[in-house]
């Protein structure tokens, strides 16, 4: 064994039980897209694509993808926009800014499925707690059934996506303001540099590895994200709450389509990859020209 050959000889049984674990469901997933397949799993005879051609042109199709890209591109950008105010006030000094921070990071060690519980409860129409307080302060006549309405239950599941994600994000943001040098901040200041000129020019910039971070780990997951709506609605009422992987999981597991949810396996990990190619790419081209 050389001794330049030496490192990748000794990760390459990593590497490749890595790529076996990743790389063997996509094939099989892939392999069932293309074949016909019954209820138990088994395939059959290649069905030149019967299952993409079924899927696309299913009734339900470009709704659930709608809802997905709102459903992500509203749940990331509303997340970021709240953490980053957020980070700022907690990376401060104040009294009861330890009590600030356990406040804010402690949804992070509820389970989704757990709080997705607690939010169905109290938006229950008949005895949830949000009918009950907003009956005691007047500001409603009748109870409203929050999640059993279609205009009403996907902006309140979009709300309480954001609300779940915040600590996550406040936290990488909160790491990167931390290691930033306080001299820089301190000498922009003596120099008269406004607070929001502090924050456009200085705070931004050197934080903006750490947004590119959290926005493509959040659009990664958020994407993906199924028990909070599963919990919640399950895609009620009559499928206005389906994302693609809610209605993935009714294809494979409900109906027993698996063929269609396999096309759609492999159709949902082709849109992350490529989107997450095109940030990745911006993000790097942006940073070469900013260097």
């Amino acid at each position: 064994m050389g001794r330049a050959s030496a490192p990748y000889l000794l990760i390459l049984p990593s590497i490749l039980f890595a790529f076996w674990i990743i790389g063997y469901p996509i094939y099989d997933m892939a392999n069932m897209s293309v074949h016909a397949v019954n209820r138990f799993g088994k395939t059959a005879a290649f069905n030149d694509f019967a299952n993409y051609q079924r899927l696309f042109s299913h009734q339900l199709f470009i709704g659930c993808l709608i809802r997905t890209l709102v459903w992500t591109v509203f749940v990331v950008g509303g997340t970021v926009l709240l953490s980053v105010p957020i980070a700022l006030i907690l990376n401060e000094k104040f009294f009861g800014r330890t009590l600030a921070r356990i406040i804010i990071m402690l949804p992070w060690a509820v389970s989704l499925t757990m709080t997705g519980i607690v939010w169905r409860w109290s938006l229950n129409g008949q005895f949830g707690m949000v009918n009950a307080t907003l009956s005691n302060f007047g500001l409603q006549d009748t109870p409203v059934e929050w999640l059993a309405t279609s205009t009403t239950a996907f902006p309140i599941l979009i709300a309480i996506g954001i609300l779940v994600s915040i600590p996550f994000t406040v936290t990488v943001i909160l790491g990167g303001l931390s290691s930033l040098q306080a001299d820089v901040f301190e000498a922009a200041k003596i120099d008269g540099a406004t607070a929001w000129q502090r924050f456009r020019y200085l705070t931004l910039p050197l934080i903006r590895p750490f947004l590119n971070i959290v926005l493509v780990l959040n659009f990664i997951y958020v994407f993906n994200s199924f028990p909070l709506i599963w919990v919640m609605t399950q895609g009620d009422p009559a499928n206005s709450t389906d994302i693609l992987v809610t209605w993935l999981y009714k294809l494979a597991f409900r109906y027993g389509e698996l063929g269609i949810a396999s096309a759609l396996s492999i159709v949902m990990f082709a849109i992350l990859l490529a989107l997450t190619m095109v940030y990745a790419a911006l993000a790097m081209r942006n940073e070469r020209s900013t260097a």
